[in-house]
Protein backbone atom coordinates (compact mmCIF):
# COMPACT_ATOMS: atom_id res chain seq x y z
CA UNK A 1 0.00 0.00 0.00
CA UNK A 2 1.16 3.55 -0.86
CA UNK A 3 1.73 5.76 1.73
CA UNK A 4 -0.50 8.31 0.45
CA UNK A 5 -3.45 6.04 0.86
CA UNK A 6 -2.87 5.82 4.77
CA UNK A 7 -1.65 8.63 7.59
CA UNK A 8 -0.89 8.41 11.25
CA UNK A 9 -3.31 8.99 13.69
CA UNK A 10 -2.00 10.11 16.73
CA UNK A 11 -3.25 10.94 20.45
CA UNK A 12 -1.18 11.78 23.59
CA UNK A 13 -2.93 10.19 26.91
CA UNK A 14 -1.16 9.90 29.92
CA UNK A 15 2.07 11.26 28.80
CA UNK A 16 2.35 9.10 26.00
CA UNK A 17 1.53 9.26 21.89
CA UNK A 18 -0.07 6.58 20.73
CA UNK A 19 0.14 6.20 16.77
CA UNK A 20 -2.29 4.05 14.59
CA UNK A 21 -2.31 3.54 10.40
CA UNK A 22 -5.49 5.06 9.26
CA UNK A 23 -7.27 5.70 5.65
CA UNK A 24 -7.66 9.68 5.95
CA UNK A 25 -11.03 9.85 4.05
CA UNK A 26 -11.85 6.80 6.40
CA UNK A 27 -11.15 8.35 9.17
CA UNK A 28 -13.06 11.47 8.65
CA UNK A 29 -16.50 9.67 7.49
CA UNK A 30 -16.07 7.59 10.92
CA UNK A 31 -15.31 10.79 13.09
CA UNK A 32 -18.01 11.82 11.15
CA UNK A 33 -20.90 8.86 12.31
CA UNK A 34 -21.04 8.32 8.74
CA UNK A 35 -18.81 5.57 8.95
CA UNK A 36 -19.52 2.79 11.93
CA UNK A 37 -17.30 0.12 11.78
CA UNK A 38 -13.95 1.24 12.75
CA UNK A 39 -12.39 -1.92 11.08
CA UNK A 40 -12.43 -0.29 7.60
CA UNK A 41 -10.63 2.90 8.75
CA UNK A 42 -7.52 0.62 10.19
CA UNK A 43 -4.75 -0.21 7.87
CA UNK A 44 -2.92 -2.91 10.37
CA UNK A 45 -3.81 -4.06 14.00
CA UNK A 46 -0.48 -2.46 15.60
CA UNK A 47 -0.90 0.96 18.01
CA UNK A 48 2.86 2.32 17.71
CA UNK A 49 4.46 4.95 20.49
CA UNK A 50 6.22 6.22 17.12
CA UNK A 51 5.29 4.40 13.52
CA UNK A 52 8.04 6.25 11.68
CA UNK A 53 10.62 4.21 14.04
CA UNK A 54 8.21 1.46 14.54
CA UNK A 55 8.12 1.56 18.14
CA UNK A 56 5.07 -0.36 19.03
CA UNK A 57 3.22 0.13 22.09
CA UNK A 58 3.54 -2.14 25.11
CA UNK A 59 0.16 -4.47 26.17
CA UNK A 60 0.57 -3.16 29.31
CA UNK A 61 0.60 0.62 28.43
CA UNK A 62 -2.04 0.20 26.33
CA UNK A 63 -4.13 -1.28 29.31
CA UNK A 64 -2.75 1.72 32.05
CA UNK A 65 -3.99 4.15 29.47
CA UNK A 66 -7.14 3.10 27.47
CA UNK A 67 -8.22 0.29 29.89
CA UNK A 68 -8.25 -2.42 27.60
CA UNK A 69 -5.99 -3.99 24.56
CA UNK A 70 -8.15 -4.15 22.00
CA UNK A 71 -7.02 -2.13 18.91
CA UNK A 72 -10.94 -1.68 17.27
CA UNK A 73 -11.74 0.19 21.20
CA UNK A 74 -8.22 1.90 21.52
CA UNK A 75 -8.61 2.97 17.25
CA UNK A 76 -12.29 4.82 18.12
CA UNK A 77 -10.36 6.59 20.73
CA UNK A 78 -7.89 7.82 18.36
CA UNK A 79 -9.75 8.76 15.76
CA UNK A 80 -12.37 10.55 17.62
CA UNK A 81 -10.17 12.42 20.02
CA UNK A 82 -6.66 12.77 17.93
CA UNK A 83 -5.03 14.35 15.07
CA UNK A 84 -4.58 13.15 11.78
CA UNK A 85 -1.46 13.78 10.26
CA UNK A 86 -2.43 14.75 7.15
CA UNK A 87 -0.27 15.69 3.76
CA UNK A 88 -0.88 19.15 2.42
CA UNK A 89 -2.46 17.73 -0.42
CA UNK A 90 -4.64 15.33 1.65
CA UNK A 91 -5.68 18.19 3.70
CA UNK A 92 -6.55 20.42 0.89
CA UNK A 93 -9.23 17.73 -0.66
CA UNK A 94 -10.23 16.79 3.00
CA UNK A 95 -11.38 20.39 3.76
CA UNK A 96 -13.27 20.51 0.64
CA UNK A 97 -15.05 17.60 0.72
CA UNK A 98 -16.48 18.97 4.27
CA UNK A 99 -17.04 22.39 3.05
CA UNK A 100 -19.00 20.67 0.16
CA UNK A 101 -20.93 18.59 3.02
CA UNK A 102 -21.68 21.37 5.19
CA UNK A 103 -22.85 24.08 2.48
CA UNK A 104 -24.99 21.25 1.45
CA UNK A 105 -26.36 20.68 4.49
CA UNK A 106 -26.81 24.26 5.39
CA UNK A 107 -29.12 24.61 1.72
CA UNK A 108 -31.08 21.76 2.56
CA UNK A 109 -31.68 23.82 6.30
CA UNK A 110 -32.63 27.19 5.47
CA UNK A 111 -34.66 29.52 3.20
CA UNK A 112 -34.68 33.10 2.09
CA UNK A 113 -37.33 34.59 4.84
CA UNK A 114 -38.22 37.12 2.48
CA UNK A 115 -39.30 35.12 -0.68
CA UNK A 116 -39.59 31.85 1.74
CA UNK A 117 -37.80 29.77 -0.95
CA UNK A 118 -34.70 27.49 -0.74
CA UNK A 119 -31.40 29.37 -1.13
CA UNK A 120 -29.06 27.15 -3.57
CA UNK A 121 -25.76 25.91 -2.59
CA UNK A 122 -23.76 28.19 -5.50
CA UNK A 123 -25.36 30.96 -2.91
CA UNK A 124 -24.30 29.78 0.26
CA UNK A 125 -20.85 29.29 -1.31
CA UNK A 126 -20.25 32.85 -2.60
CA UNK A 127 -21.51 34.60 0.74
CA UNK A 128 -19.63 32.38 2.49
CA UNK A 129 -16.50 33.76 0.86
CA UNK A 130 -18.06 36.68 1.09
CA UNK A 131 -18.13 36.36 4.85
CA UNK A 132 -14.60 34.57 5.07
CA UNK A 133 -15.72 31.98 6.89
CA UNK A 134 -13.59 28.78 7.07
CA UNK A 135 -14.09 25.22 8.00
CA UNK A 136 -12.77 22.79 10.20
CA UNK A 137 -11.70 19.73 9.06
CA UNK A 138 -12.03 18.37 12.69
CA UNK A 139 -15.48 19.37 13.32
CA UNK A 140 -18.89 17.93 12.30
CA UNK A 141 -20.98 19.43 10.03
CA UNK A 142 -24.00 19.90 12.61
CA UNK A 143 -21.57 21.37 14.58
CA UNK A 144 -20.21 24.17 12.36
CA UNK A 145 -23.27 24.58 10.49
CA UNK A 146 -25.26 26.12 13.22
CA UNK A 147 -22.17 28.85 13.70
CA UNK A 148 -21.81 29.33 9.96
CA UNK A 149 -25.92 30.64 9.35
CA UNK A 150 -25.33 33.09 12.48
CA UNK A 151 -21.98 34.53 10.30
CA UNK A 152 -23.85 34.15 7.25
CA UNK A 153 -26.72 36.43 8.27
CA UNK A 154 -24.26 39.39 8.04
CA UNK A 155 -23.98 39.00 4.39
CA UNK A 156 -27.67 37.19 3.10
CA UNK A 157 -30.48 36.85 4.05
CA UNK A 158 -30.91 33.76 5.67
CA UNK A 159 -33.28 31.52 8.10
CA UNK A 160 -34.15 28.28 9.73
CA UNK A 161 -36.91 26.46 8.91
CA UNK A 162 -39.03 23.55 8.33
CA UNK A 163 -41.48 23.30 5.56
CA UNK A 164 -44.84 21.06 5.54
CA UNK A 165 -46.15 19.44 2.80
CA UNK A 166 -49.86 18.30 3.16
CA UNK A 167 -50.55 15.46 -0.06
CA UNK A 168 -53.31 14.10 -1.31
CA UNK A 169 -53.17 10.88 -3.49
CA UNK A 170 -56.47 9.67 -5.53
CA UNK A 171 -57.20 6.03 -4.86
CA UNK A 172 -56.13 4.99 -8.34
CA UNK A 173 -52.09 5.83 -6.92
CA UNK A 174 -52.45 5.86 -3.20
CA UNK A 175 -52.04 2.15 -2.91
CA UNK A 176 -48.25 2.20 -4.99
CA UNK A 177 -47.33 5.63 -3.80
CA UNK A 178 -47.54 4.93 -0.09
CA UNK A 179 -44.31 3.13 1.19
CA UNK A 180 -42.27 5.95 -1.39
CA UNK A 181 -44.22 8.94 0.33
CA UNK A 182 -43.99 8.10 3.89
CA UNK A 183 -40.11 7.57 3.11
CA UNK A 184 -39.62 11.48 1.89
CA UNK A 185 -39.62 13.23 5.48
CA UNK A 186 -41.09 13.01 9.09
CA UNK A 187 -45.18 12.52 8.83
CA UNK A 188 -46.74 14.46 11.10
CA UNK A 189 -50.10 12.99 9.46
CA UNK A 190 -52.02 10.39 7.46
CA UNK A 191 -54.96 8.95 7.03
CA UNK A 192 -57.40 7.40 4.44
CA UNK A 193 -60.11 9.15 2.97
CA UNK A 194 -63.85 7.78 2.94
CA UNK A 195 -63.34 7.58 -1.21
CA UNK A 196 -59.88 5.95 -0.98
CA UNK A 197 -57.50 8.91 -1.10
CA UNK A 198 -54.61 8.81 0.87
CA UNK A 199 -53.94 12.44 3.06
CA UNK A 200 -50.95 12.96 4.22
CA UNK A 201 -48.49 15.47 6.00
CA UNK A 202 -44.33 15.85 5.94
CA UNK A 203 -42.29 17.66 7.76
CA UNK A 204 -38.86 18.38 6.14
CA UNK A 205 -36.06 21.20 6.23
CA UNK A 206 -37.45 23.76 4.24
CA UNK A 207 -34.34 24.51 1.74
CA UNK A 208 -35.12 20.62 0.08
CA UNK A 209 -39.20 21.39 -0.52
CA UNK A 210 -38.41 21.75 -4.41
CA UNK A 211 -36.72 18.25 -4.08
CA UNK A 212 -39.49 16.51 -2.34
CA UNK A 213 -42.09 18.31 -4.39
CA UNK A 214 -40.21 16.81 -7.27
CA UNK A 215 -40.21 13.17 -5.33
CA UNK A 216 -43.73 13.80 -5.28
CA UNK A 217 -44.55 14.35 -8.83
CA UNK A 218 -42.29 11.53 -9.72
CA UNK A 219 -44.17 9.02 -7.49
CA UNK A 220 -47.58 9.81 -8.25
CA UNK A 221 -47.07 10.50 -11.81
CA UNK A 222 -48.30 14.03 -10.92
CA UNK A 223 -51.69 12.82 -10.07
CA UNK A 224 -51.35 14.34 -6.49
CA UNK A 225 -52.71 17.73 -4.68
CA UNK A 226 -50.32 19.55 -3.04
CA UNK A 227 -49.55 22.37 -1.42
CA UNK A 228 -46.42 23.56 1.04
CA UNK A 229 -46.71 25.99 4.63
CA UNK A 230 -43.18 26.86 5.40
CA UNK A 231 -43.14 26.87 9.48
Amino acid sequence: MSSKEYVIARLEKGGTKFEILVNPDKALKYREGELKDVSEVLVGDIVYKDVKRGDKASPQELQKNFGTTDIRVIADTVIKKGELQLTTEQRRKLLEQKKRLIINYISRSVIDPKTKTPIPPQRIEKAMEEAKITVDLYKTVEEQASKIIKELTKVLPIKVARALITIKVPPATAGKAYSDLRRLGEVKNEKWLSDGSLYMEIEIPAGMQNDVIDSVNRITKGDVELSVKVI
